[in-house]
């Protein structure tokens, strides 16, 4: 399986109204926030991409900008534009 592969799973496990950022999706798949975030570039959209947001909570751009939007209809808390990353950050199973 490729380090790819591993960003998918990860990703697909961040449940909805949570998020996750590039470096804890990195930690998760044994690669780096970079690294993390190059692979979701190679991903279809059937993964949940906008649930996916930079260190500080900030919703990604890409897709048009509907993260933010995707964001709110799942319910997930924000503080203004960012996502409250204390209450909405994903823990996966050790």
């Amino acid at each position: 399986m490729s380090y790819v592969d591993d960003v998918r799973d990860a990703v697909c496990a961040i449940p909805a109204g949570a998020v996750a950022s590039y470096g804890d999706v990195g930690r998760q798949a044994g690669v780096g926030a970079r690294q993390a975030g190059r692979a979701m570039g190679l991903l279809g959209d059937d993964v949940p991409w906008w649930r996916v947001v930079y260190a500080d909570g900030t919703p990604p751009t890409c897709h048009g900008g509907q993260a933010s939007a995707l964001l709110r209809s799942e319910g997930t808390p924000l503080r203004g534009t960012r996502v409250d990353m204390a209450r909405a950050r994903f823990q996966w199973a050790s």
